[in-house]
């Protein structure tokens, strides 16, 4: 371990073979505490790369428990939305909400989440108030998503590599010192689904994402990060204000500029959208579904939904994709979807 906090404070970039004798390391207990700690502060002092993020990834979901889903089975595209969580909003559960509309207008979504670590509530925080099981044996996925075309990998479940970094995550949150994994979350789901959306907490991040998801093979993403009214970022598409967008499509990557107000939908301030305990964001994330939320947040989650709904190639663009959105909320299909993971968790 020392070789390699030495290689990153002359700033040298690690290679694949580097990557995984340190994360080996990472997760054996007879290795430093203290050396874990300054492994991980070294790295990103020095600034992860695309393919030492790309490495870690490959490297946790080898050691991560296959779910088991067949993209060939599903009853739509495969995708995954989330966030990287870290931007301070304490928004409601905008990609959660959004994987309920994104089901019911024809993807199969394998939503890949965990509980809170940097908001007042996560998305397996706010699926269980809701009803809904967090631990599904990948059988019990498979038949979830063949059947609703909506399933939950919960992250804690199916990675337990995990629980080894447990300690050393905490005590370096405690120090409020970043590090890679607070990167890795959304590129590690174990389904490995082709299209994604992911939210980003710094807008670097949207290009060094699409050029990791590249070099994993995805097929299509989009990474945004939006900007709240008073200039704040957040890991969503905003309708606050713009969102940076890198694009990763056959291979290449390409970086945009969206501007929601440009497509319709009323611009409003970031305090409109905020959240609070999971009790309070099931009611949130039910009543956008049901119809009864509107404004704002039911807004911001047909935003998103959009633009998912663009990478998994069942819209041309967002503008369509903001109609096909606004459709399954109104219709009662997305309310449906969420009804029929409850009953399934029952």
């Amino acid at each position: 371990m020392k070789g390699l906090i030495e290689k990153l404070r002359r700033g040298d970039d690690l290679d694949r073979d580097d990557v995984a004798y340190g994360l080996a390391l990472l997760l054996a207990d007879h290795t430093d505490p203290e050396q874990k700690a300054a492994f991980l502060i070294a790295l990103h002092d020095k600034g992860e790369t695309a393919e030492e993020i790309a490495a870690f990834v490959r490297q946790l979901t080898d050691r991560a428990v296959d779910p088991m889903i067949d993209p060939a089975t599903a009853p739509g595209p495969l995708i995954d939305v989330c966030g990287t969580g870290g931007d301070g909003l304490d928004l409601f559960n905008v990609s959660t909400t959004v994987t309920f509309i994104l089901a019911a207008g024809g993807a199969a979504v394998v939503k890949h989440g965990n509980r809170s670590v940097t908001s007042c509530c996560g998305s397996a925080d706010v699926l269980e108030a809701l009803g809904v099981r967090l631990e599904w044996k990948p059988e019990e996925l498979q038949m979830c998503v063949e059947q609703l075309g909506v399933g939950f990998i919960f992250a804690r479940h199916y990675h337990p590599a995990f629980r080894a970094l447990a300690d050393l995550r905490a005590h370096l949150a405690q120090a409020r010192r970043r590090t890679v994994f607070n990167l890795l979350g959304p590129l590690l789901n174990p389904a490995k689904p082709q299209r994604q959306l992911i939210g980003v907490y710094a807008p670097r991040l949207t290009t060094l994402f699409a050029e990791v998801l590249r070099r994993l093979g995805r097929e299509r993403a989009w990474i945004v990060h939006g900007f709240a009214d008073d200039g704040a970022g957040m890991d969503d598409i905003s309708i606050s204000g713009a969102t940076t967008l890198a694009e990763l499509v056959d291979g290449t990557v390409h970086s945009a500029v969206i501007d929601t107000r440009w497509l319709g939908i009323q611009g409003a301030p970031v305090a409109e959208l905020r959240g609070g305990d999971a009790v309070e964001n099931a009611r949130t994330l039910e009543g956008i579904l049901r119809g009864e939320v509107r404004g704002a947040m039911r807004d911001m989650a047909v935003a998103n939904a959009a633009g998912a709904f663009v990478v998994a190639g069942l819209v041309p663009d967002m503008s369509d994709g903001i109609e096909l959105a606004a459709e399954q909320i109104d219709n009662g299909r997305a309310l449906e979807k969420l009804r029929g993971l409850q009953k399934l968790s029952a």
